[in-house]
């Protein structure tokens, strides 16, 4: 009795399928997991159809190799309930094998939702930049290395940017206004590069872009098209404010290392603040 109140207050359960019938039995936490009436009939296809597509795949995946070499398996899946609830469980199971043939699947499920909205926020909290949804610098220096690395098909390039006047806002207007400003730089980035790779906050208010491009007439113009949304002379007129940005672009060459491309890139970015701002330099030096 003390184990069974145990398991229900971890939300875990016992389950069954027998073989080759495919008949299942749980106990009623697996009932209660996947929201039916317990001990109701159920049939392994319904249940399996209530699992989400990549989870059904990665289920039959490792139950076909379970059953062919008597070795268990544990999974994490995501399911929609009878009822339409989205849930994580995870998977347990051991195989009974007689004579070598595999008779018998039985293990545990348990509902572990929380455990993965808590992994989720702790991502997000590394990746993803909490002022303005962008890309983290520490996610974007992951992808960065990864790209150099291993190369895409297409080439790519990378674009450092940085706000021209943002200062100003900050000062006259406080941190709130600026933390604003921050944010519909971040929506522009989005509509001036909806095919970017990633976009990222590097820090402050310096950016950092991912993008493909084929020539370099193509990447001018991506450039460019950064450049004139971030250009913000109207917004801020009232203040006597304007904020424009510079911004350096190197192409990112399969024999460089991602320090020498972000230098090069730093280095385009460095001489256009050095020449007047609110213009961009590109290296597409091979």
């Amino acid at each position: 009795m003390l184990i069974d109140r145990s398991f229900k207050a971890a939300r875990v359960g016992i389950w069954e399928c027998s073989l080759p019938d495919e008949t299942l039995r749980w106990t009623d936490t697996v009932f209660e997991l996947f929201e039916i009436e317990p001990q109701s009939k159920i049939s392994r296809d319904y249940i399996v159809s209530l699992y989400a597509p990549e989870s059904r795949l990665d289920l039959k995946a490792v139950r076909d190799r379970a059953l062919e070499s008597g070795e268990g398996f544990t999974l994490d899946a995501r399911i929609t309930t009878a009822k339409g609830n989205l849930r994580w469980i995870r998977i347990t199971a051991i195989v009974d094998r007689i004579n070598g043939h595999s008779v018998r699947l039985f293990g545990m499920k348990q509902d572990i939702t929380a455990e993965k909205v808590m992994f989720e926020q702790i991502r997000r909290m590394t990746e993803i930049d909490s002022l303005t949804g962008l890309t983290s610098r520490a996610k974007f220096e992951e992808l960065f290395r990864n790209l150099c690395q291993h190369p895409l098909p297409e080439p790519h390039a990378l674009l450092l940017i940085d706000l021209d006047g943002f200062k100003a806002v900050n000062d006259r207007l406080g941190h709130q206004a600026g933390d604003a400003f921050l944010r519909l730089t971040a929506d522009r980035l989005a509509e001036a590069t909806p095919d970017a790779l990633t976009r990222a906050r590097l820090g402050g208010d310096e950016f950092a872009i991912l993008h493909a491009w084929q020539t370099p007439e193509d990447l001018t113009a991506l450039t460019r098209r950064v450049a004139d949304l971030l250009d913000d002379q109207v917004s801020l007129a009232r203040h006597g404010l304007a904020v424009s940005a510079s911004i350096g672009v190197a192409a990112i060459r399969p024999d460089s290392t991602p320090e020498a491309i972000f230098l090069r890139a730093d280095r385009a970015l460095y001489s256009v603040k050095a020449g007047g701002k609110a213009a961009f330099a590109l290296d597409l030096a091979p």
